[in-house]
């Protein structure tokens, strides 16, 4: 019976911590993103990452073996995750409020809901069908409710953070079928290998270009810009994707998306609170319908935890 309730309660835990930690970091990509340029900042977050798990991998405190076992598909991934998400994330939040960035965001069950069906054979139930959709008409609620932005610029940053929410959803279903044939730290190290790789290398072609290669690390002198970049390297990219995989492992992608949807009421508070941004009554009413979203999804939620966790890898 304890076992019954770990093996459902750890991954809707896990869920919580990721929404709590992605929600704040879109106020650190925004902090972030006043001193350093998009691929800049991508590239020193995830060569934190790399690092940290590089040493972690060295000491033995986490396994990673890729020996015997075809990476085709994990490459596959991480074109969609970190590469081409974070692009249309970054982008998008320099465009928009951080809050903004986080209510598209939240549009990615949505995607993996399709997805999920046609590619995995997860059908939702029909109750939570009504409270995924539920928690998209709060997000779209608020975004709709926010007359006040300039709607060009609102528009671009929107079609951009669409690109990001496209990208989201398609991670979250090859990370759920990979999830069956690597551990959830195997993922987590390749994605950030990859994006230290490809952002660091942008980063350095546009510094060759513009003559400021020896500029290079300057930016770590100014606190802001250190803090933002240690916030997103440790605990949005190791922390946090290694208890997203680790979710993803254990339940069902559609019902896991749905946390995301939580980052978006985390996401409006931080920017509320730390960047001063606009909080309306409309906002009040959006988060709610989000959260009972997200409480309604899992609580009709109808996977089996011990089926799911024999045909995984331990970790």
């Amino acid at each position: 019976m304890f076992n019954k309730i770990t093996d459902e309660l750890l991954p809707i835990l896990a869920g919580l911590f990721v929404a709590t930690i992605f929600g704040f970091s879109f106020l650190f990509t925004k902090e972030g993103l006043e001193v350093l340029a998009p691929f800049h900042l991508l590239g020193f977050r995830f060569a934190i990452a790399a690092i940290i798990l590089t040493v972690l991998k060295i000491l033995g405190i986490i396994k990673v073996n890729f020996r015997g076992k075809k990476l085709g598909v994990l490459l596959l991934l991480t074109t969609f995750q970190p590469v081409a998400y974070f692009i249309f994330e970054t982008l998008g939040v320099q465009i928009t409020s951080s809050s903004e960035a986080g209510m598209m965001i939240a549009l990615i069950p949505i995607f993996v809901t399709i997805l999920a069906a046609v590619f995995l054979k997860e059908i939702p139930s029909k109750q939570q069908v009504i409270f995924i959709t539920i928690s998209v008409v709060g997000v779209l609620f608020i975004i709709v409710m926010k007359g006040n932005l300039d709607v060009k610029g609102q528009l671009k940053g929107l079609f951009i953070l669409l690109g990001a929410v496209i990208s989201g959803g398609i991670f979250n279903i090859l990370s759920r079928k990979l999830s069956l044939k690597f551990k959830p730290v195997e993922i987590t190290y390749i994605m950030m290998v990859i994006g230290a790789v490809v952002f660091n290398g942008i980063s350095i072609i546009q510094h060759i270009g513009a003559g400021m290669l020896k500029q290079y690390f300057q930016p770590l002198e100014n606190l802001n810009a250190l803090i933002a970049i240690i916030y997103l390297g440790v605990l949005s990219s190791v922390l946090a994707f290694f208890l997203l995989n680790f979710m993803l492992s254990k339940i069902e992608a559609s019902r896991s998306a749905v946390f995301t949807n939580l980052t978006t009421v985390i996401s409006i508070i931080a920017g509320v609170v730390f960047r001063d941004e606009p909080f309306y009554w409309f906002h009040i009413i959006g988060g709610g319908l989000i959260l009972l979203g997200v409480w309604g999804t899992n609580y009709y939620g109808n996977y089996e935890p011990k089926k799911v966790v024999s045909r995984t890898y331990k970790t």
